[in-house]
């Protein structure tokens, strides 16, 4: 039966891509639809084998697991691959991971350089969504209720305590809302997954996707190659939340101009190639600003 039905999804796929190459339309809207097909796909996979690996010991390893599953996936429906710079950063646990956040394609981005033993937070109002909310519920996943700040509080605290007791990491987006920028920008970064670096002592280790206005936007979704980088961990020994506000200053700078280097290494050619196809199966500064509460908090997944 599993068998029928993924050769029942591929050949649905497969006309899709046919008639998206008719029009530009066309290839945006199947785009969207297939990235959700792969979506629900790996989040289904990911309720059946949650069960299996806490068994076998690896509860904390089932979100990198779907998450690679789902690049693998994805990136062949969808033609969109990304090469990796700074693979060896990505072996610093425990840590709080950050990325920018430009749109839903981000979780293919995810995907490609989640982490072993790390856990996401994620908007509150995911919990409910259908087949992925049920998975992120069962892999662990952090819910930040930006309504309640208390629970959002507790849910930071809670998660701080795991990440020391159980040696896991979180990732946290900290504009803590998608923003496609035709040029490449961040917004203003909130402050939650730097109060919890530094209360928990951990390192900071940033994550940039260079912008990709050019293969999605709206009315617009087609293949290409994305470049990621990973930078060194900043670390948070010794800092106390009065370094918090310029410690996420220094953070954004440092990650806005990788994104820029990214983006301009993309217009000169650098490494870069675009594939026109849809769906291709084949020491820290010091730091002495005032802090905020670590009730500004947002910073999850807002797909």
């Amino acid at each position: 039966m599993l068998i029928e039905a993924f050769i029942l999804v591929g050949t649905v796929v497969a006309t899709a891509k046919y008639f998206s190459t008719k029009s530009p339309v066309a290839s945006y809207y199947v785009g969207t639809a297939t990235y959700f097909v792969c979506l629900m796909i790996c989040s289904a996979w990911g309720i059946v084998a949650t069960p299996f690996m806490a068994l076998v010991g690896r509860r904390y390893d089932i979100q990198w697991l779907v998450a690679r599953s789902f690049y693998e996936l994805g990136s062949r429906w969808l033609g969109i691959t990304m090469t990796v710079e700074g693979w060896e950063h990505l072996e610093t646990r425990p840590a709080i991971y950050i990325g920018n956040h430009q749109s839903m394609i981000d979780i293919l981005f995810l995907g490609r350089i989640f982490p072993n033993r790390c856990t996401v937070t994620a908007k509150k109002s995911l919990q409910y969504s259908p087949i992925l909310g049920q998975w992120m519920t069962l892999a662990g996943a952090i819910f930040i209720d930006r309504g309640n700040s208390k629970g959002a509080l507790n849910s930071l605290q809670k998660a701080g305590d795991d990440l020391k007791e159980k040696e896991i990491s979180i990732w946290m987006f900290p504009e803590g809302t998608r923003t496609l920028f035709q040029t490449p920008n961040l917004l203003p970064f909130k402050k939650g997954a730097f109060h919890l670096a530094v209360q928990s002592g951990v390192p900071i280790v940033p994550v940039v996707c260079e912008n990709y206005w050019r293969l999605y936007h709206k009315g617009t979704f087609v293949g290409g190659e994305l470049k990621v980088k990973v930078l060194p961990p900043i670390p948070t020994t010794g800092l106390t939340a009065a370094d918090v506000t310029q410690l996420s200053i220094d953070t954004r700078e440092l990650m806005l101009k990788t994104l820029k280097e990214l983006s301009r290494q993309q217009s000169s050619g650098q490494g870069r190639r675009r594939v026109q196809v849809h769906f291709d199966f084949a020491s820290h500064p010091t730091c002495r600003r005032p802090h905020t509460s670590l009730t500004d908090c947002q910073g999850g997944i807002t797909s």
